[in-house]
């Protein structure tokens, strides 16, 4: 089946360690993202369990079976890149059944496969077109269904919607959740966007500088981040931290999320409103509390006076704590 382990994996280009000591364990049929700023070394870790890049030392392992010196060509994978990658001589069909064809499969396989691929992915009426023909979110659709075509046993996402525009992005990201869903096969992506992972992960995996921050589902990681890093990297609008003194706490730093904060005449925090951000639903309130300023989560409508003074007030119950190496301090 598609289980997938990283034992230890570490890599180097020259002297510089890009990828520090990292193990993993993904189950077979789990949606396991990736995710962390650019640089953490996201993209050549899935390089590595693509076999398109050696690590310096550590295993890979592929229903169980170390893959470390095969070729990825037999790792039973198949990947989906940030660019499409498409032959634009060829038309859709041509392109999502070009593997099997160099694989030498039987015609009637391949026939099937591709009428599957473009069921799932609602592709049939453009299979005649070539990839100059198609919008960008049905380019991609075609790059997943050359990589669904090949039935593997792993899926590996290399930031798949980045080339999008925004409502694409959103589109595409209910077709991959659909497709996860019906095959019930292993996914491995890798995004920088928090979003992406949020709405699309069974679990994450956070990095920074090449290592392992924290594994855990979407929520766990939201509600329970083990430092302030990924308090801060998880969640949209970010994360607020202050000095622990504003609020005479013995915490180096506190964080507060935007929509745990109350504005009104009382409270514990002194601030000035500096920026509202009218989004419909809800609004950003931007207040400034000293040097920095606070990102206020208002549900709805509002109207403040810039320039206007607030309190800014909350339940202890959710505030974040963390010491002067950015560790949580729980208890």
């Amino acid at each position: 089946m598609g289980s997938l382990t990283l034992k230890n994996i570490n890599k180097s280009f020259g002297s510089v360690l890009v990828l520090k000591d990292i193990s993993l364990e993904v189950e077979d049929g789990e949606f396991v993202i990736f995710v962390g700023p650019s640089g953490c070394g996201k993209s050549t870790l899935l390089r590595i369990i693509a076999g398109l890049e050696d690590a310096t030392s550590g295993d890979v392992l592929i229903a169980g079976k170390r893959v470390n010196t095969t070729p990825s060509s037999k790792r039973g994978i198949a990947m989906v890149f940030q660019t499409y990658a498409l032959y634009p001589h060829l038309s859709v069909r041509n392109n999502m059944s070009l593997g099997l064809k160099q694989a030498k499969r039987p015609k009637a396989y391949i026939e099937e496969r591709v009428k599957v691929a473009s069921d799932m992915l609602e592709l049939g009426p453009y299979l005649d077109r070539r990839p100059a023909e198609l919008s960008g979110g049905q380019r991609q659709r075609v790059a997943i269904g050359r990589a669904l075509v090949r039935n593997p046993e792993l899926f590996l996402f290399d930031e798949p919607l980045s080339n999008l525009d925004a409502a694409l992005r959103v589109n595409t990201r209910l077709e991959i959740a659909r497709l996860h869903r019906q095959l019930e096969t292993t996914m491995v992506y890798v995004t920088h966007d928090q979003v992406e992972a949020m709405t699309l992960a069974d679990k994450i995996v956070v990095l920074q500088d090449g290592r392992v921050e924290q594994i855990g589902s979407p929520m766990a990681l939201y509600n329970d981040p083990d430092n302030i890093f990924v308090a801060g990297f998880i969640g949209s609008p970010a994360m607020n931290f202050l000095p622990g003194s504003v609020i005479g706490d013995s915490a180096r730093t506190i964080g507060l999320r935007p929509e745990m904060i109350m504005l009104g005449d009382e409270g514990e925090i002194e601030g000035e409103i500096s920026h509202l951000e009218h989004l419909g639903a809800d609004t950003n309130v931007y207040v400034r509390v000293g040097e920095q300023l606070v990102t206020v989560r208002y549900m709805g409508q509002t109207d403040y006076e810039i320039g206007s003074k607030t309190m800014l007030s909350y339940s202890l119950a959710a505030l974040f704590r963390f010491d002067e190496k950015g560790r949580r301090i729980r208890g």
